[in-house]
């Protein structure tokens, strides 16, 4: 659990360099994969993905020692972490509402720490294995066309999107089992972590650009939690300490429902906003 908080405050305080680092990019053209290239230049860009590499390296460690619910409720709670950074670096102000939303995370966290039994024993077939790719590669897809969706529901697919491909990392983490080049080389699962990943940050990138942000955050949110978990439980063994299922499924529940709470911390302010809360910091 100490590697899963890590990872969260790792990613929370990526996604506030990012989102600065997107706005900053502008809108300019030639699509997703543009836009990812241009935010590429900019240095908090590039800090927030030095910060998400270490904060992937702590999500490997998680998933190797918890089930994939308490890992997913962690990093879903990093928009916690993402809102307290936004009040201290970038000066925005967090409602009372917002502080409660923070608490409920850190309850929610704290219920799954208590609940969570190991990680499940089984090994996942090649079937899963295949459909994880199969996955990562339609999100892959979708992030290149995600320039040309229009209308209010862009926000939640892209969101929704992004936060699949988190999800696909999650599972592909635990499909596994080798590290050795021959035996990693033949597995799909690492080529679906690869693209997964790839996907989601193109798809996340173009939420916190354009569009309803907040809806989009929310998307990635639910995306990242639930599918991975009924994954891990229902095709990799996860389970709870002995009568202890009511007190994962509730800490599950309020932590997810914290995060949604603070989907707004998925953006980071306006440029004016954030260039005046970065020089005042």
């Amino acid at each position: 659990m100490v590697c899963a908080l890590g990872a969260a405050v790792c990613f929370g305080t990526a996604t506030v360099l990012q989102a600065v680092a997107a706005r900053q990019a502008g809108p300019g053209g030639g699509g997703e994969a543009a836009l990812l290239l241009r935010a590429l230049r900019q240095w908090r860009y590039l800090a927030g993905l030095a910060l998400d590499g270490l904060g992937f390296l702590f999500q490997i460690a998680a998933l190797r020692s918890l089930p994939i619910y308490a890992v997913g409720a962690a990093l879903a709670a990093s928009l916690a972490v993402t809102a307290v950074v936004a009040a201290r670096l970038l000066r925005v102000r967090l409602s009372g509402s917002e502080w409660g939303a923070v608490g409920v995370v850190c309850a929610g966290l704290a219920m799954l720490g208590l609940a969570s039994g190991p990680e499940g024993g089984r090994a996942g077939s090649d079937v899963l294995r295949w459909v994880m790719l199969a996955v990562a590669t339609g999100l892959l897809l979708l992030g290149f066309a995600g320039g040309r969706l229009s209308g209010r529901s862009r926000g939640l697919v892209l969101g929704l999107g992004a936060g699949c491909g988190f999800g696909v990392v999650e599972v592909s983490v635990r499909l596994i089992d080798s590290l050795a080049p021959g035996t990693l080389l033949a597995n799909p699962a690492a080529y679906a972590l690869v693209i997964g990943g790839g996907a989601a940050f193109m798809l996340l990138t173009s939420a916190v650009q354009r569009g309803s942000v907040t809806t989009a955050t929310a998307g990635m949110v639910i995306g990242e939690t639930i599918g991975p978990a009924a994954i891990g439980v229902v095709w990799l063994g996860d389970r709870t300490r002995e009568g202890m299922a009511w007190l994962a499924v509730l800490g599950f529940l309020v932590a997810v429902a914290g995060a949604l709470a603070l989907a707004r911390f998925g953006e980071a302010p306006d440029q004016e906003e954030a260039a005046e809360g970065a020089g005042a910091g």
